[in-house]
């Protein structure tokens, strides 16, 4: 069995759900058809943006979309018929603990879509509830086992939260946890879910200020033989300065294939949408242009190609 993606991938993700329930619409409880139908409009709009961006020339063999079945099942299916990359969201939204959107159904929703990953958004401090870890680890290693055995691929999206003591270590300043305690923590969590069985093919990495620690990070992800796992870096709803200095930094290091930059791209042309300051089609083309401002930074500070066998 190959674990690995190692070909570029650029990832536009609105697998957003409770994200765009409560933050974008105010919205609390059981949603309303009518509430679920404008959830599911709004994505319509960022996916058109994604299409913009490709016949604007972003080249389709390494773009990709990240949603989910709730709003986007559409979505999925035109993405599939298209020969886009997909991947599908398989975590229950905003949870402290990874667990399984359908429970027990899991595979036959993955099998409905026949996603090129299933992705899974997990928090996981290896310094943190051992417990937690350890039952969060058991049922990643399932889906693993289960993607890999029927030919498919897992995307990780690893967020690492401070734990109290961490944060204490860097006085309250989440910027400082960061950069001098996450990389480490990264690199932990990473050796800690492969020697548990959890074998993603792209680990999806929050964004990361020096080379050095990428470095670490890939070197992680790729130990052992795992020389084709992909990273991408994620934008974490951060302003477009920070997203561009996150993807120049990542670019530079080999194994570093990509990014999955959602809300930057999206938040703002789809506010200006939705308070009618901008047309429909004013926000497809805002969202177009942002996408392919990612792709064009990253392909600016990319690595060189990776001799064989390298990195």
């Amino acid at each position: 069995m190959t674990i690995g993606f190692d070909k570029p991938l650029y990832v536009l993700p609105f697998d957003h759900r409770a994200t765009f329930q409560t933050k974008m619409f105010g919205w609390k409880g059981t949603l309303t058809p009518a509430q679920s139908e404008e959830i599911t409009g709004v994505k319509r709009v960022i996916y058109d943006g994604f299409k913009a961006a490709l016949a604007a020339g972003v080249p389709k063999e390494r773009a990709g979309i990240l949603v989910d079945e709730q709003f986007g099942s559409d979505i999925l299916r035109d993405a599939a018929r298209n020969g886009i990359s997909i991947a599908l969201t398989v975590e229950k939204s905003g949870q402290e603990e990874f667990d399984f959107e359908y429970g027990e159904e899991f595979a036959r929703h993955i099998e409905a879509f026949n996603p090129t990953f299933a992705k899974v958004l997990v928090r996981y401090n290896p310094e943190g509830d051992r417990a937690l870890n350890q039952r969060q680890a058991s049922r990643l290693k399932r889906l693993s086992d289960y993607l890999h055995g029927s030919g498919r691929m897992l995307m990780f999206e690893l967020l690492v939260p401070a734990t109290k003591t961490q944060l204490d270590r860097v006085h309250g300043d989440q910027k400082a946890y960061d950069r001098e305690l996450r990389p480490g923590l990264m690199v932990q969590a990473i050796r800690q879910l492969q020697d548990s069985g959890v074998e993603p093919d792209v680990w999806k990495i929050e964004g990361i200020d020096r080379r050095e620690d990428c470095e670490k990070v890939v070197a992680a992800a790729r130990r052992n033989g795992r020389d084709k796992v992909g990273c991408i870096v994620l934008g974490r709803g951060e302003d477009d300065a920070k997203v561009r200095e996150w993807l120049a930094v990542a670019a530079s290091v080999p194994g570093f294939i990509g990014f999955a930059v959602g809300r930057t791209s999206f938040w703002e042309p789809l506010m200006n949408w939705r308070a009618k300051k901008a047309t429909r089609d004013e926000a497809v083309a805002g969202i177009a242009r942002l996408y392919q401002e990612w792709v064009t930074t990253f392909e600016q500070h990319s690595a060189p190609v990776r001799r064989a066998g390298g990195g």
